[in-house]
Order: structure tokens, then sequence, then C-alpha cells
């Protein structure tokens, strides 16, 4: 079993040496690693871009929905604004014209009582006339 530590101590002599061979050593590292490491780095980069790209595409998106929705109640306000003008317009029409309606019939009534209390008159007369004769050479 030594031996297979030997070995094991050996090859990983080996491989430190064939690092060694490839660049040198920073911080322990290969070159190798190092480019793997910054191919990483540039991958997770690029994926945080892309993902930046994605955030900053939904924040577009939010944005773009904020105006419209606010463009709607903009719109909103001013159809209620008119729609609320037009039904105040329209109220004040029909009060006017109840009203004058309403006096229209106040004259007539008024009207039909003079009418009335002239008619009513003259029938009094008439009774009085009828119930005293008057007396005439």
């Amino acid at each position: 079993m030594e031996q297979g530590a030997g070995n094991e101590g050996s090859r990983k002599r080996m491989k430190l040496s064939d690092e060694e061979e490839k660049g040198d050593p920073i911080d322990g590292m290969s070159l190798l690693d190092t480019v793997d490491n910054e191919e990483t780095e540039t991958t997770k980069l690029a994926a945080s871009d892309e993902m930046e790209l994605n955030i900053a595409q939904i924040l577009d998106k939010i944005e773009s929905f904020t105006q419209t929705v606010s463009n709607l109640l903009e719109s909103g306000k001013t159809m209620f604004k008119d729609l609320s003008n037009e039904l105040e317009e329209r109220l004040v029409m029909i009060h006017k014209e109840r009203v004058e309606k309403w006096q229209e019939e106040i004259k007539e009534l008024r009207l039909l009582d003079a009418s009335n209390e002239e008619t009513a008159s003259l029938l009094h007369n008439a009774r009085f006339l009828i119930q005293n004769p008057s007396i005439e050479p």
C-alpha cells in the first residue's frame, strides 16, 4: 500500500510539474486554471449581461404598461369630465324646460282663475238681479 501511496504522491508531483510546464503558477494556480477561471467569469459576465438585458426589457415593459395605464386613466378622467359636463348641461336644460312648463301651467291657471272669478261675479250679479227685481216705472 505504501507503494500506491508513493505512486500517488509522484503522480501529484507529476501533475504539478505538468502544470508548471504550461505556465507559471499564480497563487497555486496554473495558467490553464487562470484561463478557465477567466472563461467562467466571462460566461458569468455574459450571463450577467444577458440577465441585465432581460431585466432592462422587463423594466421597459413596466414603464410602458405604467404609461399606458396613466394614459387610460387620463383619457378616462377626460371622458368622465366631458360626460359630467354633458350630464350637467342636459340636467340644467331639463330643469329649465320643466320649470318653464310649470310656469306656463301657473299662468294658465291664473288666467282660468281670473276668468272663473269674472264668471262667478257675473253669476252673482245675475242672481242678485233675479232675486231682487228692480222696481222701475
